[in-house]
């Protein structure tokens, strides 16, 4: 009994340590889904296709990260400046982890080319999460 309390109080702490780039690999894939106005059921399936591979994203339940990434899609839809801006700063929370820096881009070149090629809009919005992260996505293409 023992070893399960001290697995729970384990796995609740690594919850609690990821959870910025939980969020900051939400806001990073909406803003690239969102690129165009609408997330596609190609992007939404790749961002599905992120969860399950990424071992950070593991610890959390996909709906928890699903409802995450829609809250991010949702506040972009309402006020575009707002809510990118909003999803920036989470992305930008990762700036100073250059492990969680690559895989956010790479996450969001991932969700980019779910419907075929990189929008110019898309683009864009890769370009925007580089900067925030320090990065030149030159080096990913």
């Amino acid at each position: 009994m023992f070893d399960a309390l001290k697995q729970s109080v384990h796995d609740l702490l690594e919850r609690h340590r990821q959870q910025p780039f939980l969020e900051a690999a939400m806001a990073a894939c909406a803003l690239v889904a969102m690129a165009d106005g609408e997330v596609s059921l190609s992007e939404q399936s790749r961002v599905d296709d992120v969860l399950e591979a990424i071992d950070r994203l593991s610890l959390f339940d996909v709906h928890e990260a699903v409802d995450l990434f829609n809250g991010y899609a949702d506040a972009i839809r309402r006020a575009p400046s707002k809510g990118r801006r909003d999803a920036l700063d989470a992305v930008g929370r990762m700036a100073d982890d250059p492990q969680a820096a690559d895989l956010l881009v790479k996450m969001g070149l991932a969700v980019s080319r779910a419907d075929g090629g990189c929008t110019a809009g898309e683009r864009d919005q890769l370009v925007a999460v580089c900067s925030r992260l320090g990065l030149d996505l030159a080096d990913y293409e």
